[in-house]
């Protein structure tokens, strides 16, 4: 029998529901439980829940030990227990919904802290965040970003040097992978490119750097600790980017903008550094600082012919390239 989409989202998230019960069951009992006891709980069978904490420990990677017939979390496993307001909860709610607009690939975590925050959640704030679950659960699931997200997670927390091999290629046809050593400062989202980036020091480079997730071919922690960077700089230097990018020289970005669009533009405040004046004709000149134009330029391919690139003139040539041979193409 094959199952409809309807049905395979509910067995998605149903199993994100019983994956729930069976950790708050073990959490209150930190001496262990038996599985007898946890079925029971969960209302499941003991080869259901055999199953659920295998998933638990493989696919999840929640700590569990196991020993004389019972299982437990092993203990620091689990933060302290977070106290929101609802305020404050509708805020992680539009974060979600963010989540659910972006993510291209389902993360596991996201999926079961987000079910955590629907727990809390008045019923019409949490039938839609139960939802957002469960458009986020049909996304495929990627393995090895989820082991490396959860890897760079324990090595940001603890201070812990890792070593990875990156595709650097994208941007240099033919250019072989690299070994680097990082220090992790920052794990940073990116809407722009629908992808996860760290951010850290790079002793091969002496720099800091910028890494995509979805380019790391090969991970690993090293027992080396370094020692933590000042989260002011970072966030500082992170502040001056257009998306992620903060390793590339600054430049100073102008832009011309056509009256029809002008009220979409300074209507957003789009970077830190702006500054924007009005022509007599209506049109906006939108100047910026930003740590090189890889990022920036997509953005202004998005304006199509509402934008004209002032400067600098390696920009205004490199966005002329692009619309000559997309003309081309049509």
């Amino acid at each position: 029998m094959t199952l409809d989409s309807d049905q395979v989202e509910r067995a998605k998230h149903d199993r994100l529901a019983r994956f729930y019960r069976v950790l708050r069951y073990l959490a209150a009992h930190p001496e262990g439980a038996t599985v007898d006891a946890v079925a029971g709980f969960v209302a499941m069978s003991r080869r259901t829940v055999y199953r659920d904490l295998r998933a638990l420990e493989g696919e999840i990677g929640i700590p569990l030990w196991s020993e004389d017939g019972k299982w437990g979390i092993v203990e620091g496993a689990f933060l302290p227990p977070l106290r929101l307001t609802l305020d404050e909860a509708v805020a992680f709610f539009l974060a979600a919904r963010l989540m659910a607009q972006f993510a291209d690939r389902y993360d596991p975590d996201t999926g079961a802290a987000f079910q955590k925050l629907a727990e809390i959640l008045p019923p019409a704030v949490a039938r839609h965040l139960e939802r957002t679950v469960d458009v986020l659960a049909s996304r495929p699931l990627d393995d090895g970003l989820t082991r490396h997200l959860r890897l760079l997670s324990r090595a940001w927390a603890a201070r812990r040097v890792v070593e990875l091999t990156y595709d650097a290629a994208t941007y240099s046809p033919g250019r072989p992978p690299r070994r680097s050593r990082v220090h992790p400062y920052l794990l940073e989202a990116s809407a722009t490119t629908r992808a996860l980036y760290l951010i850290g020091f790079d002793e091969s480079r002496g720099a800091v750097r910028t890494f995509k997730l979805q380019r790391i071919l090969e991970l690993s922690l090293a027992p080396e600790t370094f020692d933590a960077a000042d989260s002011t700089v970072v966030q500082d230097d992170l502040g001056r980017a257009w998306g992620v990018i903060t390793d590339q020289e600054e430049v100073e970005v102008e832009l011309r903008f056509a009256p029809s669009v002008a009220s979409l533009v300074t209507e957003t405040t789009w970077h830190p550094t702006e500054r924007v004046t009005r022509d007599a004709d209506g049109s906006v000149i939108w100047r910026a600082r930003v740590p090189g134009t890889i990022e920036i330029k997509r953005w202004i391919l998005g304006w199509g012919a509402d934008v004209e690139v002032l400067g600098p003139a390696e920009l205004r040539d490199e966005v002329a390239a692009t619309y000559r041979k997309a003309a081309e193409r049509y």
